[in-house]
């Protein structure tokens, strides 16, 4: 292990603010804080680190005529399953129309009709179609590289590419004043901020099997627990029903746009077996999709995704990004099934935040998949996500441009140990975490699963993922009931009132 590190100092402009990470909440909040100074940490460029260039479905909003705020609110709070805030629905769903509409006039090429609106696809548990689309799946990709564009050629944002913030910096009162990054070589940077902003996504590298970047391992909750940081709802991670079974890592998404657009989900008989576990079938909820398609796995029937009639020929102008990984793993999607099992998705718990992204430490905020705001509550609407980005992106910055920001200085700096697990623990983490902690958990191999990830810790350090790792396993040992993304075999009824649940890192130790 290295003992020579360099450790180099940058202190930021006074009122600068210092956004860590690089996907849609982190670009779009960049963008609206001009023309204060703006620092983007990322360790690679969005194009390919980011989930949110990966998002297929595309970005959910009352944008047609006969669609409300009110209705899609109502919605997200119903798909929720009792956790999400109503007053932060609302929010999400009033501001949202006018930041798609942004997004629009930026430069990004949504589906239009020919009068110039929206063509807006359905997606399960939406009451109507609401998503706007590019090129069918080609959304989350379409808007990363359209903000990429804007923020590059933005005299106020500089990109710090190449490193890694692998922990925040202490103002000695409590606060944060900046974070300590590494880059590939191990050369260690200080940067001071008077504003930390974390925008890092989700929890999806943590497990085995995921459709999400293998990086994204909850990094900013490890390091934002050090500092005493409350997270809100760890355990509720969603886990996406139709990942493309292929055996890659991650897992190619199969988009649930496929079965708002009439896809079924079948045995290799062909015949469909959703009807045996939920009312509204292919359209039910993600959680109770995911489980049924797990509890096929498990009784020996492998399940598959069967578009040949529903998309058939259309498959290429309508879904180009899941034809081509089809094709690329020598599938026909318009003559051929699909097979397709369970993947975590999405986080959504993490850093408990209140509207305008503030979270419980002085000087730092979250925006995006690692923060917790109350809005997806046990299980996030379908294409809520990239949504929320903008509108909590959007909405810090507005409160950072509003208030006077307060100078913080870090109390001090110095190098400290790589806390890096290797290729044996990662791989050890995520099995562990899969297994005991996946669409079924119960208190025994829960209990097991935190002993794994304690005698990791002896091993390595408490590294920022094994303590993202412990908090949201912690969390589903504490949750002894069964709601949205969280299914305890032991508890599978609900317990009421439903509630939402907040732990801090001393709350574990």
């Amino acid at each position: 292990m290295k003992s020579d590190w360099t450790l180099d100092t940058k202190r930021l402009p006074a009122g600068a603010v210092l956004v860590v990470g690089a996907g849609l909440a982190g670009l779009y909040m960049a963008l609206k804080l001009a023309p204060r100074p703006v620092f983007v940490l990322t360790s690679r460029r969005s194009r390919k680190g980011s989930a949110s260039a990966w998002a297929q479905g595309g970005i959910a909003a009352a944008l047609a005529p006969q669609d409300t705020a009110a209705e899609h609110a109502a919605d997200t709070i119903a798909a929720g399953d009792g956790l999400v805030d109503p007053d932060i629905a609302l929010m999400l769903a009033t501001e949202g129309p006018g930041r798609v509409r942004d997004l629009l006039g930026l430069g990004v090429p949504f589906d239009l009709d020919a009068n110039g609106e929206f063509v807006l696809g359905l997606e399960a548990a939406h009451t109507r179609p609401r998503v706007a689309k590019v090129k069918g799946d080609g959304a989350g990709r379409a808007i990363i590289d359209v903000m990429l564009k804007h923020v590059q050629a933005a005299e106020h944002v500089t990109g710090l590419i190449g490193w890694r913030a692998e922990s925040l910096l202490s103002d000695g009162h409590g606060g944060v004043a900046g974070a300590l990054a590494r880059n590939d070589s191990g050369a260690l940077m200080g940067i001071e901020a008077d504003i930390t902003v974390l925008a890092t996504g989700g929890v999806g590298g943590l497990f085995a099997t995921t459709t999400n970047p293998r990086t994204a391992r909850g990094d900013s909750l490890g390091m934002a627990a050090v500092m005493g940081a409350k997270l809100r709802d760890p355990e509720f991670v969603q886990f996406h029903p139709t990942a493309i079974d292929i055996g890659r890592d991650p897992a190619p998404l199969a988009t649930e746009a496929l079965r708002g657009d009439g896809a079924t989900l079948v045995g290799a008989d062909g015949k469909r077996f959703m009807d045996r576990y939920h009312a509204k079938g292919e359209l039910a909820p993600r959680d109770d999709v995911a489980r049924a398609i797990f509890a096929e796995i498990q009784a020996g029937r492998q399940p598959f995704l069967d578009c040949r009639t529903a998309i058939g020929d259309h498959f290429t102008e309508e879904f180009p990004t899941v034809f081509e990984i089809c094709q690329s793993a020598g599938i026909d999607p318009r003559t051929q099934l699909i097979p397709v099992a369970p993947a975590v998705h999405y986080h959504m718990g993490g850093l408990a935040t209140d509207s305008v992204g503030r979270t419980s430490v002085d000087g730092l905020f979250a925006i995006g998949e690692c923060a917790a705001t109350g809005v997806h509550g046990a299980n996030r609407l379908a294409s809520n996500s990239l949504l929320e980005a903008i509108v909590f992106g959007g909405r810090a910055a507005a409160h950072i441009q509003s208030n006077n920001t307060a100078a913080r200085k870090a109390d001090k700096i110095e190098s400290q140990p790589w806390l890096s697990m290797g290729r044996q623990v990662s791989w050890t983490l995520r099995q562990g975490m899969t297994q005991y902690c996946g669409v079924r958990r119960n208190a025994r191999e829960l209990n097991i699963l935190l002993e794994i990830i304690d005698s990791l810790i002896a091993k390595v350090g408490a590294a920022n993922p094994l303590i993202a790792a412990k908090m949201i396993a912690a969390g589903a040992l504490a949750r002894e009931e069964s709601r949205g993304g969280h299914f305890r075999d032991d508890f599978p009824e609900e317990s009421k009132p439903a509630r939402s649940s907040y732990l801090t890192l001393d709350d574990i130790v």
